[in-house]
């Protein structure tokens, strides 16, 4: 096959998995940057994450407020950076590009967190900024929240983006994000609304989906996937792999391991920003620097290491900080899935890097 239909086989991916190797260039930017960027990146993510997971009145009120709204938040952030590249900040120049990008992200995030809720239950802004008695709070939108969010990572890194990448880029992130909630809607009411799947099983059946989605498309940017010369045939073959990774993953840790649905949520959103810290703000380092099949067994060995630093200790540091032993695995999946991921993602995505590159 040649270098041009190599190429335009992998024309419209995320730049995040194509291709599922880097290229000359990038390889050697990241070898060159590495780790010293990733670890400038630290001094924007920790502190991001921190304000994230306990700066909204303490832990608790935290992830209860926060949670939701971030977590209706994430497709939009999905769509500045992997369709619209960072438009429209790059409209901007420097901080002011990220800042810009950060605002839209957050307005909209209430927006769709307000669309969310009236559509679930009506519209309740107390139960959404201050929940208290005949003001519930969101816990029962959140699982639309994360389904629609699993369904934009599928279309946009499983699926390539196809077929809407063939839009213009403004009018493909909208149509994106309005096709991700009408299937997340559908889902949302097809099964948790008709009482067949539990709230929570369903959400954290999502999660397991998304660590899945990162470990073949961020973790290992596509492989092997995105060797297969054929779109369609790629397509259909990464969508049944990966569903049935998310699906195999959830049985076996329900049914064999015995977990609730929360203990599974967890581990989940431990892997998702053990990935992200590895591979997207630390670009592979230092997997990078060895041989292709030794650099990503190294990767996924971090992977796993990290995941389960996060997963054993947020639990603990929750009972630290006063996070009723109840909540203390929720509190660590907004931890890991709305704090640290979504730093993570603002500063290499949107803000690209902005006084660390």
């Amino acid at each position: 096959m040649s270098s041009d239909v190599a190429a335009s086989e992998v024309v419209g991916r995320p730049s995040v998995s194509a291709p599922d190797a880097l290229s000359p260039e990038a390889l050697a930017d990241a070898r060159r940057g590495q780790p010293r960027r990733g670890l400038l990146g630290l001094f924007f993510a920790l502190p991001a994450s921190v304000l994230l997971a306990v700066g909204w009145g303490g832990p608790v009120h935290t992830f209860t407020v926060l949670g939701p709204l971030l977590t209706f938040a994430l497709p939009i952030v999905a769509v500045i950076a992997f369709w619209w590249q960072d438009w429209p900040g790059s409209l901007l120049t420097g901080g002011w590009s990220g800042l810009y990008d950060t605002v839209i992200v957050a307005v909209g995030g209430v927006l769709l967190t307000v669309l969310g809720q009236g559509l679930v239950s009506g519209v309740d802004l107390a139960g959404i900024f201050a929940p208290g008695p005949g003001h519930p709070s969101m816990s029962s939108v959140v699982p639309l929240a994360v389904g629609i969010f699993g369904v934009i990572l599928q279309l946009t890194l499983v699926g390539e983006c196809w077929p809407l990448r063939g839009l213009a880029r403004v009018p493909s992130g909208l149509a994106a994000l309005a096709v991700c909630w009408l299937v997340g809607l559908a889902l949302y009411f097809g099964l948790v609304r008709t009482g067949l799947v539990v709230g929570e099983s369903y959400a954290s059946w999502i999660a397991a989906l998304g660590a899945w989605q990162m470990i073949w498309y961020v973790a290992l940017r596509g492989w092997p996937f995105a060797r297969i010369p054929r779109r369609g045939i790629r397509l259909i073959t990464a969508h049944l792999a990966v569903i049935a990774c998310g699906w195999l993953s959830y049985l076996f840790a329900v049914h064999v391991l015995g977990w609730e649905a929360n203990r599974l949520a967890e581990v989940s959103g431990s892997a998702i920003a053990a990935i992200l810290l590895v591979a997207m703000l630390f670009e592979a380092w230092p997997g990078i620097l060895l041989s292709e099949v030794l650099g990503r067994t190294l990767i996924l060995l971090l992977v796993v290491a990290l995941t389960a630093v996060f997963a054993l200790m947020l639990p603990v540091v929750a009972g630290w900080i006063g996070v009723p032993d109840r909540q203390a695995l929720s509190w660590s999946t907004h931890t890991t899935l709305n704090a640290v991921s979504l730093a993570v993602i603002l500063h290499v995505a949107v803000w690209r890097r902005w006084l660390a590159d």
